[in-house]
């Protein structure tokens, strides 16, 4: 509750006050901005748990479209004339510092609170296999949560279960009610694998009979979750495991994202396009764009566009993957490469459609065949649509993907970009990028 009023209640009064602190009075067109602001800002989003890196960004993200939105509105009705500009600054600028802050103070606050005694809540974890210990961890790391982990209960001997846990065995499945009884139990994590089903329905209606919070933690870690998420399909409970994280309004924000960004980018370097293009031509004869098949969305195939790189001899429909020193590879077209400016052309592809700005890089059909066979969750990736960069290449896996290892790190990187999408993490993959070409005398 206290997130969903936080965020518009700073916006709002951060404009009330940089307002007053000018003399200026607040009038009927300040109230119904204060209004609209308030109507497009809540529920505020809670922030309290995220790290604070993060926050930030996603805080100055969100705030940069909302005054956008709100900049487009007021110049379609001339209505931004009526309001002080010295005010809109000040408002502008104070508003995500102003959020940030409380975002840090709501986190103190939060630690110290689950830090009390009387807030601590006891847990305690069925099952002390590999997933039992997982969810056993993630209680104890968790600074924020509250929870004191107990212990396990097993009905294997302490020489079959998980080693980390047999220390910490309290008992058997037949003991879990009567301890939650005695010890005041309040949240029991039931980590049973679903073929003791019957075992879990024992003790379901053992455990009913307490008060304690009851949790089942299926084991889904031998798969990749991608936005895993309970739907309700007609009134039958849907769990979601892997599915993209562009759909309905993720999908239009990425989109409309996608097309403002690119379309920014082309106007402002069109004479760099132009350069690049003249020096293509002038290093050796040939078109200055190449084309490349690659897979897009959902392993369609699509044509990628990049400045040609190479001899045109070379560059028949079907070449093999070019490395570091290829004899093929002009002198400028070293240049560009090294840079990543042989890719730039690929804005267009984003305006087409084919591709994004951000979203995890295509590669050729051919490796695409290849590492599906030996990458587990390889193929997940291709749920979005194919980036010009991406969160692997800003965490130093740009390039060449000459062994199986580097082309697993890469594609882990990747699924972590469509497990935990923003348009926040575009927006700061896109500012790193931008200093890696700059500062990154190591790519190719």
């Amino acid at each position: 509750m206290v997130a969903a009023f936080l965020e518009p209640a700073i916006t709002v009064l951060t404009f009330v006050f940089a307002n007053w602190w000018i003399d200026e009075p607040i009038t009927r067109p300040e109230l119904t901005l204060c209004l609209l602001v308030f109507a497009l800002t809540f529920p505020g989003r809670n922030r309290f748990r995220d790290n604070l890196i993060a926050a930030g960004v996603d805080i100055v993200s969100s705030w940069v479209m909302l005054i956008g939105i709100l900049a487009l509105c007021g110049y379609a009705t001339r209505s931004i004339n009526y309001f002080e500009e010295q005010a809109l600054i000040a408002w502008f600028f104070a508003t995500p510092v102003l959020q940030w802050a409380a975002v840090w103070v709501g986190q103190k606050i939060v630690r110290r609170q689950a830090g009390k005694s009387e807030n601590r809540r006891s847990a305690i974890v069925v099952g002390a296999g590999p997933l039992g210990v997982k969810v056993a961890r993630a209680l104890t790391e968790s600074r924020d949560q509250g929870i004191d982990f107990i212990g396990y209960f097993d009905d294997r001997t302490d020489d079959r279960v998980h080693e980390t846990a047999s220390q910490q065995r309290l008992g058997s499945l037949k003991d879990v009610a009567d301890y939650i009884r005695n010890h005041g139990i309040r949240e029991v994590f039931i980590t049973l694998p679903l073929g003791s089903q019957p075992r879990i329905q024992e003790l379901l209606e053992q455990v009913q009979g307490t008060t304690a919070s009851l949790f089942f933690v299926p084991d889904v870690f031998g798969i990749s979750i991608i936005q895993g998420r309970l739907q309700d399909m007609n009134g039958v409970p849907v769990v979601g495991i892997c599915e993209t994280p562009f759909t309905g309004t993720n999908d239009l924000v990425k989109r409309v994202s996608d097309i403002v960004l690119a379309s920014i980018i082309i106007v402002l370097i069109s004479p760099i396009l132009l350069v690049l293009a003249i020096g293509v031509k002038l290093s050796s004869p040939g078109p200055v764009i190449f084309k490349q098949r690659r897979n897009g969305l959902d392993g369609d195939e699509i044509v990628v566009y990049k400045f040609r790189s190479m001899r045109a001899q070379d560059n028949g429909p079907v070449v093999r993957q070019a490395t570091k020193g290829d004899p093929r590879i002009t002198r400028f077209g070293a240049f560009i490469r090294r840079t990543s400016l042989d890719e730039l052309p690929q804005f267009f592809n984003v305006l087409q459609g084919r591709m994004s700005i951000v979203g995890p890089r295509p590669h050729a059909v051919a490796h695409n065949e290849e590492y599906r066979r030996l990458i587990k969750a390889y193929m997940v990736r291709h749920k979005v649509k194919p980036g010009i960069t991406g969160w692997a290449q800003v965490n130093g896996h740009r390039g060449e993907t000459d062994t199986i290892e580097k082309m697993q790190a890469r594609v882990e990187y990747d699924l972590e970009y469509l497990r935990n999408w923003s348009l926040g993490l575009d927006l700061q993959i896109i500012v790193r990028t931008i200093r890696l070409v700059f500062f990154d005398r190591n790519a190719y």
